[in-house]
Parts: structure tokens; C-alpha cells; sequence
């Protein structure tokens, strides 16, 4: 991507005008970019596998409007984001049934993936960008997730997808 800067000049008047030149700078779009870990993108990029046979790639995940995934503990599959997700797309799209979908490729009533067939967790990424982002799931007709559900699914999915909490200790209590 290119931003073209415009220079200053002394216009005729005496006063500055902006003028656009030719001078540019490269702003790299990292969006595919192979990555091991967060450390390898830059921000907003995040460290993902989203894109099949990709491996790890840079993606951006929270764009303008998208809300901090730092705000507040992680939600969980478990606890918060399987039921969301059983509510808004899983009876007829993408559960056992796929009659309202299509597509058998992933299913969201499953955290993981079980016989070649995504679940939820692997569908994170996607599940951020079609829920969140572009608000395009579940579709019109379907029912809708609550504006605190969506920023649920965004914290979860910007977090890391976790599945269940696990217990804590405290050495003996």
C-alpha cells in the first residue's frame, strides 16, 4: 500500500500551499505473512491460523470498531462462547445439521476438530471476522447475537480461543 505525501510550497501569495509530488512511502502489508508467534507481527497483526495450508500467518483481527480483547478476562469456549454459538448458528447451519449452510467442512457445535472436520477453535479467526468485523453470520434471518455476545466471541477469538478454565492452585488451600 502506498500513501502519497503532499509537499509544501511557497505559493505566489506568499503563503503555503499543498501541493501533491510524486513522493511516496511503502506502508508493508503483513496480512499473510508467516509467523511462529505474536512477536513476528507487528501491531495490529496478530499471529493466527487462519488461512488453510498456511501454517501461522500475520492476520489482523481487530480493525477500527472492534473492541480491545485485553479488556477483561478471556472468555472461554465452555463457559461463554459455546452457547452463543449454539443459539445463533449451530441448528441449522453449522451443527450435525448443514441443510441452512452447506458446508461440511467445520462444525461449531465441536471445540476441536474431529475426523478431518474443523471445530470452533480452529474457526476462531473466521468466527471473529464473519461475527465481529464484517457482521455478516449468522445471516439476516437467523438469530443474532447480543452486541455484549459479539464482543464476547471478540475477546475470546483475539485471546486465543481457550476451551474450558482450568482450576487454579494455590499451593495446598
Amino acid at each position: 500500500m502506498k500513501r502519497i505525501l503532499p509537499s509544501l510550497r511557497p505559493s505566489l501569495l506568499g503563503l503555503w500551499a499543498v501541493v501533491a509530488t510524486g513522493c511516496t512511502i511503502e506502508a508493508p502489508d503483513f496480512s499473510g505473512k508467516s509467523c511462529e508467534s505474536l512477536a513476528d507481527c507487528p501491531r495490529p497483526y496478530t499471529c493466527v491460523a487462519a488461512r488453510p495450508g498456511a501454517g501461522r500467518t500475520c492476520e489482523v483481527l481487530n480493525g477500527p470498531g472492534v473492541s480491545d480483547p485485553n479488556a477483561g478476562p478471556v472468555p472461554t469456549w465452555c463457559q461463554d462462547i459455546q452457547p452463543i454459538l449454539a443459539a445463533s448458528c449451530v441448528s441449522s447451519c453449522h451443527g450435525a445439521t448443514t441443510t441452512g449452510s452447506g458446508r461440511t467442512d467445520f462444525r461449531l457445535d465441536r471445540y476441536e476438530a474431529d475426523g478431518g472436520i474443523a471445530g470452533a477453535q480452529l474457526m476462531a479467526p473466521r468466527i471473529h471476522a464473519r461475527t465481529v468485523v464484517f457482521r455478516t453470520m449468522p445471516p439476516p434471518a437467523s438469530p443474532q447475537p447480543t452486541e455484549d455476545e459479539r464482543a464476547l466471541i471478540d475477546r475470546w477469538a483475539s485471546g486465543g480461543a481457550p476451551f474450558c478454565e482450568t482450576a487454579v492452585t494455590d499451593g495446598g488451600s
